[in-house]
């Protein structure tokens, strides 16, 4: 596995809320939904999109921008249109306060047609409802705004993949959420290897490590195989290198050391698989590498500040949110088109 796949791997679309909406100007959406990540396409007509204390970026058919939570933003025919409808946690629109919950106009389809309007404007709107530490260490670098232009020769394939999410949202047959959930991951993915794959994204060291001969062999050996008694040394042997290159080799490029980088892989793995009550302490002790229950625990509550067992209380009963990242506030990037 390499390390792209394995922490794209948290923000799979499971359930995905998806949303076909049917505007008429003068229109304005608060989202203040708090989701980790969005994703929005324009289907016809145009539409702004303001991040919060971000300058308004007008969006065109077939561009596709993802927005990082949890901070709002708002959608509008024009960045001075007052906001109409805020769309809050889970999803529920409201006008002044009032359900729109009403307003459903086909399958998956919300808005309202105005008489003489042949034209709306259509969006198209993804939501990854919960967050997960390993997609986390990923969505953390992630700009506020990142908007991938139509038609450009990078964009081939989501633009077919922007055609058939469009066509696949309107459906309603057996196995119709699984079809949607994973068209918005290669969509998600594709945008995401572009901005990767720009030089002064800002990606993350460990993106760019993936690349170097040494190091990154020894980051698939520890994604593949975390329950591993990895040592400096064993990890050294396996890639031919001595055990002092290495692990200043790794620092130097990763900016952490080899044994730190795993505990944290191995801690965001246990931090995911105890959100699920069917894993005991114990069970996700011997999956992520730690010999027993209280190992984890002592790892857990040392480097988090809580036991695995507060952690999966907290998780069960806070509705999905996402924290904030470590990329600032407001920043906006349009991949090259």
């Amino acid at each position: 596995m390499d390390t792209l796949t394995g922490l794209l791997d948290g923000p799979k679309a499971r359930g995905a809320f998806l949303l076909r909406s049917i505007l008429t100007p003068p229109w304005s959406l608060r989202i203040e939904d708090g989701a980790p990540l969005s994703v929005i396409t324009v289907v016809r007509g145009e539409a702004w999109i303001v991040p919060a204390g971000g300058s308004p970026l007008l969006l065109r058919p077939g561009d596709v921008a993802i927005a990082r939570g949890p901070e709002p933003y708002v959608l509008a025919d024009t960045p001075d249109t007052p906001v109409d409808v805020v769309i809050g946690p889970g999803q529920v629109c409201s006008r002044d306060g009032v359900d729109l919950s009403g307003s459903m106009v086909g399958v998956r389809t919300w808005g309202e047609v105005r008489p003489g309007d042949e034209h709306p404007t259509v969006l198209l709107s993804g939501t990854y409802q919960a967050e997960h530490e390993i997609g986390r260490r990923l969505l953390d670098h992630l700009p506020t705004l990142l908007v991938r232009p139509a038609g450009t020769d990078a964009a081939a394939t989501e633009d077919t993949l922007v055609r058939l999410l469009t066509t696949e949202t309107t459906r309603d047959e057996p196995g119709q959420e699984l079809v949607l959930d994973r068209l918005l991951d290669l969509l998600v993915v594709g945008v995401l290897r572009s901005w990767l794959a720009t030089p002064d994204s800002g990606a993350p060291a460990w993106y760019r490590a993936q690349h170097d001969p040494v190091v990154g062999p020894v980051l698939r050996l520890m994604h593949d195989d975390p329950a591993r008694a990895w040592t400096v040394a064993a990890l050294a042997s396996e890639v031919g290198v001595s055990r002092a290159g290495l692990a200043r080799r790794f620092t130097t490029l990763v900016g952490e050391p080899p044994m730190a980088y795993l505990a944290t892989w191995r801690l965001a793995l246990a931090a995911d698989l105890l959100r699920d009550p069917g894993h005991t302490v114990a069970s996700v002790a011997r999956r992520v590498g730690y010999s027993n229950a209280f190992a984890l625990s002592a790892a857990f509550k040392r480097v988090r500040g809580l036991t695995p067992q507060e952690h999966r209380r907290l998780a069960a009963a806070t509705p999905p949110a996402a924290t904030p990242g470590t990329a600032p506030a407001s920043t906006t990037v349009v991949l090259a088109s």
